[in-house]
């Protein structure tokens, strides 16, 4: 049985550890993703109307997380919008589509919230499947004008954005202190840290942009 509901506080250890066995190793060795869920609920740009993880046989195996995002246009007209991260399932049940679920799911609940637009940074192969296009497509940018192409946009509402340009700016809760995800990280149980593939294909795309 399949169920995707809010999280709630009983559920914030159980989260954490999906969260860190979920990203061990894939873009780094080690990771910090579970201390960003530590300290993301508590941020001001946090929804937690959008904190939502899945269960399976009353089991949680995966969660997604938002936070307020905006879009600022030529003219300094803000937009205020989406993004989510982290997003993950816990390894032995990816691939079976329940990150799939979870995500058509929170794109129901955003859209009902009276958002229109999700902007995330991710590997393109994950996402445009869901709807996602590269955010040259719609003429959103980084502050510095380049166009990364990690950075994915999609509409909730189609044609909300109208061509002009936009310049996106995320929520600093992503500015992570690595001494402090370090320290977090150290009361936890021991795991290797190891290099694999994955973490050059995230260098790779992390460091590409669109022309």
């Amino acid at each position: 049985m399949i169920k995707i509901r809010n999280e709630e506080q009983k559920d914030y250890k159980r989260v954490e550890d999906i969260t860190r066995k979920a990203f061990w190793n894939l873009y780094v060795p080690g990771c910090n993703e579970h201390y960003l869920v530590h300290i993301m609920r508590s941020h001001k740009d946090f929804l937690p109307e959008l904190d939502l993880v899945i269960e399976v046989d009353d089991r949680i195996i995966g969660n997604i997380m938002y936070t307020k995002a905006r879009l600022i246009d030529e003219f300094g007209e803000e937009k205020d919008i989406l993004t989510f991260g982290p997003l993950c399932i816990l390894p032995g049940h990816q691939r079976k589509g329940y990150g799939k679920k979870l995500l058509e799911y929170s794109f129901e609940r955003a859209a009902a919230l009276g958002y229109d637009v999700i902007v995330i940074f991710g590997n393109p192969d994950n996402y445009v499947g869901r709807g996602f296009k590269s955010c040259k497509k719609f003429n959103v940018c980084l502050e510095n004008g380049t166009y990364p192409a990690a950075m994915m946009v999609k509409e909730l509402k189609p044609g909300v954005l109208d061509g002009r340009k936009w310049i996106y700016r995320q929520s600093p809760v992503y500015e992570i202190d690595e001494k402090e995800a370090e320290r977090f990280d150290e009361g936890l149980e021991s795991m290797v840290k190891e290099y694999r593939p994955s973490q050059e294909e995230f260098y790779i795309h992390s460091h590409s942009v669109i022309q």
